[in-house]
């Protein structure tokens, strides 16, 4: 049993990684910056810390007593331009404190890559942050990951979308790149294994799956999968910006993070040892094993995270009341208060909102031509929620069950703009729905944005309320 700190684990694999500890029975402590989103998570035995790696001083704290520290963290899923100077800053903020508190253990989930090459800026930075670790004298675990396969992962997410919504696809010349993909579960069970294994102590492993194979191939593969018939024809012109744009209008993940995403995927990403499968008794699955796994979690609704897990939550907005604007819809239902709840929960994904959806769609579509994040993120669960999930184009800001669910807007409104569901008892069978949209506009075209729409917004929220009261009958 060991005490563990892991940083990331509001992320995709940090998320994944923690109730695992947990079940190897280690004390769990995670370093996040908004603690309400792991407080929902059912990780009642996990200390939280509150905690910004680019704030040194936030952090002492956090690893008083620790032996092992996971680093999972990535400054990409930011979406700043700046990623690389993020993941610099961090990872000697940590490598410096880790050492302040003589730390045992660092474990590190990079990238594959050769570094005689020429890298992207995504691949360069993972390098690079794997050497900082490195830098101090706390001994470094580093494995190194190629496409992780996975429900809710972005990397599957963005090739799912491409082949499941396009017959025809025009393909850049990265299609025929070759990589090592690794199924999720493989992933975690290496992180899981390493803390028993003292001898994988100060060393970097290579970590793919049985399978090296192009991009195209993956993508053929995933339309067998889905029974689909697929045409790919290479384009030699298409660039990673120009590919980034298309992969933002066909898929969930934003331009600013494919094209990151996409630039990486112009190296090979192989396995260059073997000493993974020597020291370890991880046996990778197959790439259309992992495949079929991630789409029986998709389609049974079984998916720990997902990669839009990583937005932030802002809460207690300093925004002035004075200056919000609103719309409220008070419907009296004759429902109880927690029937209607359900039905609020469900709203978004494939359940739709209920009303006026083809306007929502619309919504959407308009949103990720400007650079938003459009409508197709979806829901990690059609009917479960937690703080700190996307639906659609909101994340939840807020949730107390059976009450109140509060949603931040990140489509592009320019201001800023809330979506407030509270259910509150009658008596046993009637309850009192209130919802309201608030917006707090930006200059003046934020103002014209709110007028300009208002009518809209009118017959639309008056119709989502509605609905939802006649649904709870």
């Amino acid at each position: 049993m060991a005490n563990i700190l892991v940083i990331g684990a509001t992320g995709y694999i940090g998320g994944r990684l923690v109730p695992r500890l947990i079940t190897q029975g280690h004390i769990v402590r995670v370093l996040v910056r908004d603690p309400q989103k792991v407080r929902d998570r059912g990780w009642d035995s996990v200390e939280i810390h509150k905690g910004d790696l680019h704030n040194p001083e936030s952090l002492p704290g956090a690893f008083k007593d620790i032996d092992i520290v996971y680093y999972l963290a990535h400054a990409i899923s930011s979406g700043k331009k700046s990623f690389e100077k993020y993941d610099r800053s961090a990872a000697w903020h940590v490598m410096t404190i880790c050492h302040l508190n003589n730390v045992k253990r660092i474990v590190y989930l990079g990238g594959l890559g050769k570094r005689s090459e020429s890298q992207s800026p995504h691949l360069r930075s993972r390098h690079e942050v794997g050497d900082i670790l490195r830098a101090g004298p706390v001994p470094v675990t580093e494995f190194r990951a190629a496409v992780i396969i996975g429900s809710g992962s972005s990397s599957f997410e963005i090739i799912h979308h491409l082949v499941n919504r396009l017959p025809v696809m025009i393909c850049p010349k990265w299609i025929y790149v070759k990589t090592q993909p690794i199924g999720i579960s493989d992933v975690l069970q290496y992180l899981i294994e390493c803390i028993d294994r003292p001898n994988t102590t100060g060393r970097i492993f290579d970590i793919g799956g049985p399978d090296v194979i192009t991009y195209r191939d993956m993508m053929l593969i995933i339309a067998r999968e889905l029974g689909l018939k697929r045409y790919l024809i290479p384009a030699p012109v298409l660039t990673p910006a120009l590919s980034s744009y298309w992969v933002n209008l066909v898929t969930p993940v934003p331009a600013q993070i494919a094209r990151v995403l996409i630039e990486s995927l112009r190296h090979e990403t192989i396995c260059e040892t073997n000493h993974a499968l020597e020291e370890f008794s991880v046996r990778p699955m197959r790439f259309d094993e992992a495949v079929k796994r991630a789409f029986h979690k998709k389609y049974f609704h079984e998916i720990e995270t997902a990669w839009t897990d990583a937005g932030p939550v802002i809460l207690h907005t300093s925004v002035d009341p004075s200056h919000i604007l609103s719309n409220k819809q008070v419907v009296k239902v004759n429902a109880p208060a927690e029937k209607v709840f359900s039905i609020v929960t469900s709203l978004g994904g494939d359940n739709g909102w209920l009303y006026a959806n083809r306007l929502w769609k619309i919504r959407g579509f308009i949103d990720k031509q400007i650079g938003g994040v459009g409508l197709r993120r979806g829901r990690r669960h059609p009917s479960n929620l937690s703080t700190g999930d996307a639906i659609d184009f909101w994340r939840v800001e807020e949730y107390i069950p059976n009450k109140r669910i509060l949603l931040r807007a990140e489509m592009k409104v320019w201001g800023a703009a809330w979506l407030e569901f509270e259910t509150t008892p009658l008596s046993k069978t009637q309850s009192l729905l209130t919802q309201t949209a608030r917006y707090y506009p930006k200059g003046l075209v934020g103002f014209l944005y709110w007028y300009l729409v208002y009518p809209v917004h009118v017959i639309v929220f008056r119709g989502m309320a509605r609905a939802i009261a006649k649904l709870a009958l």
